[in-house]
This record gives structure tokens, sequence and C-alpha cells, in this order.
């Protein structure tokens, strides 16, 4: 229903424009990350080859392709915020949660 009301929004012909928005409601409803069988699910709805929506899932970095804690940290490690230190940020949540990058800590928060 509530992927039908998202579709609609789009005109005809047009309706893959949809997969952005669907992917973000079936990463809200599998507690912030997306599972495989809710890409190809979205997928089916929009009768597009699973490939494509796995493109976008990978493209963009607010789709979490595995299970995240209560609390998403991202840190930005690109050239410009290497230039302003982002190593420091890296490793301060390194050395103060105990954790990775990509990681999540054992009470999953």
């Amino acid at each position: 229903e509530r992927c039908q009301g998202i579709i609609a929004q789009y005109p005809d012909g047009h309706q893959q424009a949809a997969a952005i928005p669907l992917l973000d409601l079936a990463q809200r409803q599998h507690g912030g990350w997306l599972p495989l069988a809710a890409m190809n699910h979205v997928a089916e709805v929009l009768d597009m080859a699973p490939m494509r929506i796995y493109e976008v899932a990978t493209f963009y970095t607010m789709f979490n392709r595995n299970p995240v804690g209560k609390y998403h940290v991202q840190i930005c490690t690109t050239t410009p915020c290497m230039l302003r230190d982002s190593d420091m940020v890296v490793r301060a949540c390194k050395e103060n949660l105990g954790i990775g990058m990509g990681e999540t800590t054992k009470d999953k928060l």
C-alpha cells in the first residue's frame, strides 16, 4: 500500500524513478539496513532487473547493506575531509568505542 502511494507520485513510464524512495522505505522497515530480499522485492515491484536496484543501493552511502546498531556513525574520509584531519576522528572512534570502520559495538548501540 505504501509502495503504491510512492509509485503513484511518478508519471506513467517513469515509475522506476521511485527506486530510491522505495529502498529507503524498505531500509526503515528492516531496522536500518537493506537485506537482499528487500532489494529483490523493490526490483519486483518496479519491474526492474535486480542488478539495477543493487547498483543504486551500493552507490549511495545512505543505504546500509549490513545490520547497523541503534546509533549509526558515518565519518567522511574523502580527500577534503582528510585534509581537515578526519583520520583523527576515525582514531578517536576506534579508541573510545573499540570498533573499526563498518563494525558495530557488542551492545548493538
